[in-house]
């Protein structure tokens, strides 16, 4: 080579570096991702496309399973900290403490993964693709997996959504502590026994209003890496291979950059559920073609015959390969990364005291007390206390659903037991049978309860009366309830100690969704509904039992007086539904809850006048009118012009968490961007109407119910 060829020849090298040197990390990443699909034989491109993704050892790639669960703890692993259920920390209305669980969570994910790895376990649930958070809308109190969820509002949905997303995520520029999951992609609420086979068709402006504002918050505000596409199908097309909702809304519309998965066995669903494909070539095509990047389970293997008949070509296939590699490589685990930031959690900060604080924590402001007729708080020095249920001693009522175990859980038992003076005389007997009748006509309990100062009985549901299909192998309903009434053996028993009892009477409800509360009301001096309060839900009740704690939960979904009388389960459309589209049907609305005090709104002034593109804000005077600190939510919502219909009678716009000492006043203000006093039009287009609108501060939903049970709130009128 002649000297002027080498020159030549360097300057073109050089040049080539010095541009690969001023791309940024994530166009070297994608790069690098491009490089490796280049390099893939069709055969391995396709096992790249399902989550039990096999290895290739000549291009350095490890194993992978993409199927992993984090909905309230590292799940289904082994020893983690567990959280309450997702129900359960809608009630905190705390977006803080969705961050913190989110972050200690991934701490916990990536010391398992990284002592999985030095394993060699490539398994199922150990990798760091976590499916959750669940932010479908709890339209309806039947459905069985509503418990995963963050109630029926939209808005505290995608809020406490994308807090926990950024937790999970970390806030590296480039790297992902581990990858979180916004699911079902879309509209997926029950039923759980049609779900493989249903083609929901709510209206435009339903599917736009209440459906996917959650979904399009993790996007574009929380970054999200990993959407899931739902079983059933919208307006024809499978949700896990809809052309609308994977590459039209959520890439076009959204911007999303992450991978789509497939719920488990959704892509089988495309031709052997739902009947839009004959063959599972055909589903595989679909799924593909529509924007689905991998799946969970195997149908995809059938995309070698789909390319033979022509069905999609390999440029598709590389298509859906490159966010899976681009989130391999975010999450440092492609290969091994010594940039990764996360590589040295080690198992000491799994289970570690900061998480057994934080769970203690949110099952503390996750309570909800609904009802106290000035039992509560109980004194320590308490002469007789008697506990009963079934579920004051069987962790199972702590863990709800997708649960991981933990080394270290407190019972309700416990809880109460720690609180007691040595002189406490304090009993438990199980008392009832949860779904079967007492075979023994003779149950001492019974007197017990009767003769106690004080008589604790914990009832409701477990993971087997309500969840998912084939897990809740009590329920008679493919994991949805039938009824909201809890099994007549408990409320047998709770009639004989309740309508004869002289002393007090405290229930302690556990469940994931709404109970029929009519008759229990009426029976109890005290009501609080628990959820699954998480590992540490014995140690929390005790807390706010004794008044070591105060109550702050506020439920983020309605209860109703009666569940004949709401809509047919299997209609999709949200009239008539949650505290948005009705006030009829309502025993305890969203948002309300008790404290051991009371707090008065007043003087809600708004700030300057309500501007178009700033919005609005406002301020309003929170008093504590009680002899104790307390933590109120207060809720802001706002009802339009011409509110009704298709149209929101009223929706909750923002909220916060006010600490208030004894008797102390405060105002706290409000700022309101634009976008929130928009109204959804059946195009997905906002727009601000003409007209009159009402701003409601308080501390419950403003409807008449809540007027009823004397919650104070304040508003203010306005026109734009």
């Amino acid at each position: 080579m002649n000297a002027k060829k080498a020159m030549l020849l360097f300057a073109v090298l050089t040049t080539g570096l010095c541009a690969h040197a001023q791309l940024t990390q994530g166009q070297r990443m994608e790069q690098r991702a491009r490089e490796l699909i280049d390099q893939m034989t069709v055969d391995e491109k396709i096992g790249q496309l399902m989550n039990d993704a096999p290895g290739i050892p000549r291009l350095g790639l490890k194993p992978y399973n993409w199927w992993g669960e984090a909905l309230h703890g590292v799940g289904r692993t082994g020893r983690a900290t567990v959280f309450p259920e997702p129900i359960g920390l809608g009630a905190t209305f705390d977006t803080d403490l969705l961050h913190a669980i989110g972050d200690a969570i991934s701490t916990e994910a990536r010391a398992k993964f990284n002592i999985a790895q030095q394993m060699q376990n490539y398994g199922q649930y150990a990798g760091l693709t976590f499916w959750a958070p669940n932010v479908n809308i709890f339209r309806d109190p039947r459905w069985g997996r509503g418990m995963e969820t963050y109630g029926e509002d939209p808005f505290l949905t995608g809020t406490l959504g994308v807090a926990y997303v950024r937790g999970m995520q970390g806030d590296d520029p480039f790297y992902l502590k581990a990858a979180a999951c916004g699911k079902h992609f879309a509209v997926h609420s029950g039923p759980e026994s049609t779900r493989h086979s249903a083609n929901v068709a709510p209206s435009r402006r339903d599917l736009y209003a209440t459906y996917l504002p959650a979904f399009k918050m993790l996007v574009q505000q929380g970054k999200v890496e990993i959407i899931m596409g739902a079983y059933n199908a919208l307006y024809g097309e499978s949700c896990s291979g809809s052309k609308l909702l994977l590459t039209d809304i959520l890439r076009r519309d959204w911007g999303f950059r992450g991978h789509i998965v497939s719920d488990c066995g959704a892509v089988d669903d495309i031709y052997q559920g739902h009947g839009i494909a004959k063959t599972a070539a055909e589903a595989a095509a679909i799924a593909i073609k529509s924007g689905l990047n991998l799946e969970c389970g195997s149908t995809l293997r059938a995309l070698r015959q789909a390319l033979d008949q022509g069905l999609l070509t390999e440029a598709d296939l590389d298509r859906a390969l490159l966010p899976l590699m681009m989130t391999r490589l975010k999450l440092g685990i492609a290969f091994n990364d010594p940039d990764c930031p996360y590589n040295t959690f080690g198992e000491e900060v799994i289970g570690q005291q900061s998480h057994i604080d934080l769970a203690r924590r949110a099952a503390q402001e996750s309570m909800v007390l609904l009802k106290n007729d000035g039992v509560l708080p109980l004194s320590k020095q308490i002469r007789n206390l008697f506990v009963a249920g079934p579920g004051a001693t069987d962790i199972y009522y702590l863990m709800g659903n997708y649960y991981g175990v933990s080394d270290h859980y407190s019972t309700f038992l416990q809880g109460i037991v720690s609180k007691v003076s040595a002189g406490t005389s304090i009993n438990y007997k199980q008392g009832f049978m949860p779904m079967t009748h007492n075979l023994n006509a003779v149950d001492w309990s019974i007197d017990e309860c009767r003769s106690a100062d004080v008589t604790v009985l914990v009832m409701g549901n477990n993971g087997n009366t309500e969840g998912e299909e084939g897990d809740a192998i009590a329920s008679d309903n493919t994991g949805d309830r039938s009824s909201l009434t809890l099994s007549d053996p408990q409320m047998t028993y709770l009639r004989k100690i309740g309508r004869n009892h002289t002393n007090k009477l405290v229930v302690v409800l556990t469940g994931g969704s709404p109970i029929d509360l009519h008759e229990i009301s009426e029976l109890a001096d005290a009501v609080i509904m628990a959820w699954y309060p998480g590992q540490e839900g014995g140690l929390a009740l005790g807390d706010l039992l004794f008044g070591d704690a105060n109550f702050s939960g506020r439920l983020p979904i309605t209860f109703p007086v009666d569940a004949a009388l709401l809509p047919p389960f299997d209609e999709y459309s949200m009239q008539g539904r949650t505290y948005r589209y009705t006030d009829a049907n309502t025993l305890y609305p969203f948002g309300y809850g008790l404290s051991y005090g009371t707090v008065e709104y007043s003087d809600l002034t708004l700030i300057g006048k309500p501007d178009k593109k700033q919005g609005i804000s406002a301020s309003v005077v929170l008093k504590n009118t009680g002899n104790k600190d307390l933590t109120e939510t207060a809720q802001v919502y706002l009802s339009v012009p011409t509110a009704g219909g298709e149209i929101p009678l009223r929706q909750l716009i923002d909220f916060q968490r006010v600490s208030l000492k004894a008797g102390e006043s405060r105002t706290v203000t409000f700022t309101i961007p634009a976008e929130r006093l928009a109204t959804i039009q059946a195009d997905g287009t906002a727009k601000l109407l003409k007209g009159t609108y009402t701003l409601t501060i308080g501390g419950a939903a403003p409807c008449p119910r809540s007027a009823q049970l004397g919650v104070s709130s304040a508003c203010a009128q306005f026109r734009m």
